[in-house]
């Protein structure tokens, strides 16, 4: 009898916590599911749960209801950018039979502000170094004045900065629904010719090379020299094209996060991103940004070296060496990235 008595008190409490779990679990399903559609709407979060910490305006409010008349202008531009999101998921949605749901460890790239009431979400060879050397200098209370005092390396610490999927359900749900939310995006092959010069051609990069380079070459290198296949340090970008393609890299699962999708990285049909800055205005969107946060005379977004930077032109050198079949299919790859934040298909491409 006493054996049947706490078998059942044990099986109460697991069910407790499962309970628990479940419910957790839950709470977070609908909060995507209705951030899904909070985007159709134009938002104004000047509602009682919206209002000004300590008794000054946040950068969501100055946002959607700029006070500074500079900033009214941007504020337009932001606004079409958005739209442009929500009628790309819109679009997407409806011909998709896929249906996601986020969890906690879809939010990793997302880092938390709490001084600023910030999220960003980062993006690999989008200007991500300098923008979590900005975060590190917002988060970190008088510790750091000058971002390119911070060397790159620690930057990319991750116990420099704190993330999203760090937080409880409740905690991340009312950061998303309070907290200005931003990402920076690139012309999506700029951004790919960018990853792959920098992990494949670079030699300081060994780690990929041995990673992935050496993965590369021996399934798609015919005759590989026994260096090649040990060192994988000269991976062609047209190996690296056939790689992004095949099924078989998509079963291996997610793609690293230098070539990965700005859809799968920061989930922008889940998510209503409150402001999306370009690379290619990027300066002036990141300085935007800190206006926004009351920051921008004591703090500028730091200038990047343009002689190094991966260009249009380069990027189309890079394409015409592969086949018309890769092009298509990586832009069948990227095809929601160009959608989303207005890229037109470039003209260098050899798609009819």
């Amino acid at each position: 009898m006493k054996q049947t008595l706490s078998e059942l008190m044990r099986m109460s409490r697991i069910c407790r916590m499962v309970f628990a779990t479940c419910l957790g679990s839950f709470i977070l399903v609908i909060f995507y599911f209705q951030s899904m559609f909070q985007p159709v709407m134009r938002r104004n979060p000047f509602m009682v749960d919206g209002c000004c910490r300590k008794g000054s305006r946040n950068a969501l409010q100055e946002l959607y209801n700029p006070t500074q008349p500079e900033l009214s202008g941007a504020a337009v531009l932001h606004q079409a950018r958005r739209d442009q999101v929500v009628d790309a998921c819109r679009v997407y949605s409806a011909s998709s039979r896929k249906r996601r749901v986020l969890t906690p460890g879809d939010l990793k790239h997302l880092v938390v502000d709490e001084d600023h009431e910030l999220i960003y979400c980062y993006v690999p060879k989008v200007a991500c170094t300098n923008w979590k050397r900005v975060m590190m200098v917002l988060t970190g209370r008088g510790k750091y004045s000058d971002p390119m005092e911070i060397p790159s390396n620690e930057a990319h610490v991750p116990a420099n900065l704190k993330t999203l999927n760090q937080y409880s359900i409740a905690e991340i749900n009312h950061r998303l629904k309070n907290y200005l939310k931003f990402l920076f995006v690139r012309e999506p092959f700029e951004r790919l010719v960018s990853a792959y010069r920098n992990k494949f051609t670079l030699k300081y990069n060994s780690s990929f090379h041995k990673r992935f380079g050496t993965r590369i070459i021996r399934r798609y290198r015919k005759n590989a020299t026994q260096d090649a296949l040990m060192n994988g340090a000269d991976v062609k970008f047209k190996e690296f094209a056939e790689y992004l393609v095949d099924p078989a890299t998509q079963r291996d699962g997610p793609l690293n996060e230098h070539w990965q999708t700005v859809y799968q990285l920061c989930h922008p049909c889940h998510i209503h991103y409150d402001l999306v800055g370009k690379y290619e205005t990027l300066e002036e969107d990141a300085n935007y940004v800190l206006r926004l946060v009351g920051v921008g005379d004591s703090l500028r977004f730091p200038s990047y070296a343009k002689s190094t930077r991966t260009t249009d032109a380069m990027t189309a050198q890079f394409f015409s060496n592969i086949s018309t079949q890769q092009q298509f299919q990586l832009s069948q790859l990227y095809k929601l990235d160009f959608l989303m934040f207005n890229y037109s298909t470039p003209s260098y491409l050899r798609l009819d």
